[in-house]
């Protein structure tokens, strides 16, 4: 990828960044669980406890529905190790690619290469 502003750079975004956020939004249920189970390890109160207890219950549901739509999505393969790692490798390279962007380029101008309206 040379420049960030080509349209046929965008191609597979899409499906790029709704990965990103099924995983970001994964990673900050599990981290809701964890919570969950601390807090509950460290309340006296049962009508808390029971609250908590009830939370923790729904977070875990709603982990493993994001868990399942990320499968569905091949996203995520947890039972396939090799799948996995292809899945890692391309989101390993798609970042070096980003990074090594110029995202400042002297030359901004793109006039001609969108379509114009007609006025």
């Amino acid at each position: 990828m040379e420049d960030y502003l080509d349209p046929r750079n965008a191609e597979g975004m899409p499906n790029l960044a709704d990965s990103a956020f099924a995983m970001d939004f994964l990673l900050s249920v599990k981290n809701g669980i964890r919570n969950y189970g601390f807090a509950l390890t460290e309340t006296a109160s049962p009508e808390l406890r029971n609250l908590l207890s009830k939370q923790l219950e729904a977070a875990i549901d709603l982990h493993g529905e994001i868990s399942a739509l990320m499968i569905k999505n091949g996203w995520l393969n947890p039972h396939h190790f090799d799948e996995q790692f292809k899945v890692d490798l391309k989101s390993a390279e798609t970042a070096v690619q980003i990074a090594q962007m110029n995202l400042f380029p002297m030359d901004t101008d793109r006039q001609g290469m969108f379509a114009t309206p007609n006025k």
